[in-house]
């Protein structure tokens, strides 16, 4: 198929499978082919504005990644388009609740993994559950500063599986007992290794990411429609049905 018959999308990792879902549905309607790229939100980023490659479309994991596009003209508008939820994945030998997440995140004996900040919001979100740790337990920030293992999410990172989760993967091989990821990582994990516990963060450590999406300004009609397909009842019923909460 020539490359101008498609719409190319750029998305965050936690989207694969929601997206990918979306895509098909889409592609169905007879319009443009869709070709995904999936990868930490930052990263993807730093391609469109260092690299220069071309994309129509880009679904971050945050909002600020589309909002600085769009203040540099590369799109019209950044939009909301589903929220998820920090949570802690956790080996089953960690008597982990929510009741005591602060104190097991603190542990010396659990290894704390987390996505690598700057380069992926995942990381980002769990670098603020840390400075809102610190102002529940002064110290705490440093700690987690220091112990937290940025194991996914950098430029060399063991790379994500398209059908494998790569949390129940490092917490099964031992490089981390507890991971900081999206609630939607954590019920895949959770799907392909029922052993693992997955425990909401409570109230005064809860931490919200916001979905954004941009459509390159010079982008065809189809990219258009593919962003408002995503926006559409059908394209959210698809985000909820994997986990996902309407923006």
């Amino acid at each position: 198929m020539a490359e101008n018959s498609e719409t190319r999308v750029f998305a965050a990792g936690s989207l694969r499978a929601p997206l990918t879902a979306i895509a098909t549905d889409f592609e169905k309607t007879g319009t443009r082919s869709i070709r995904l790229t999936f990868g930490p939100s930052g990263l993807l980023c730093d391609r469109i504005v260092a690299r220069g490659e071309v994309v129509d479309v880009f679904a971050s994991a945050n909002m600020e990644h589309p909002q600085w596009l769009t203040a540099n003209d590369w799109s019209s508008a950044a939009l909301p388009f589903a929220r998820n939820e920090l949570c802690v994945l956790a080996a089953e030998r960690v008597p982990i609740t929510s009741a005591n997440v602060l104190d097991m995140l603190l542990d010396p004996r659990w290894k704390l993994g987390t996505s690598t900040p700057k380069l992926d919001p995942s990381g980002d979100y769990a670098w603020e559950l840390f400075r809102r740790a610190d102002a529940l337990r002064p110290g705490a920030f440093s700690a987690l500063d220091s112990a937290a293992r940025k194991l996914v999410g950098g430029s060399e990172s063991s790379p994500s599986l398209a059908n494998r989760s790569i949390y129940a993967m490092l917490i099964v091989n031992g490089d981390a007992d507890l991971f900081l990821t999206y609630s939607t990582n954590a019920q895949q994990a959770v799907n392909e290794v029922p052993t693992l516990t997955v425990v909401r963060l409570p109230d005064n450590l809860r931490i919200a990411a916001t979905y954004g999406l941009a459509v390159r300004t010079t982008s065809s009609p189809s990219a258009q429609a593919f962003a408002e397909y995503v926006l559409s009842p059908a394209g959210q019923e698809t985000l909820a049905r994997f986990g996902f909460a309407p923006p």
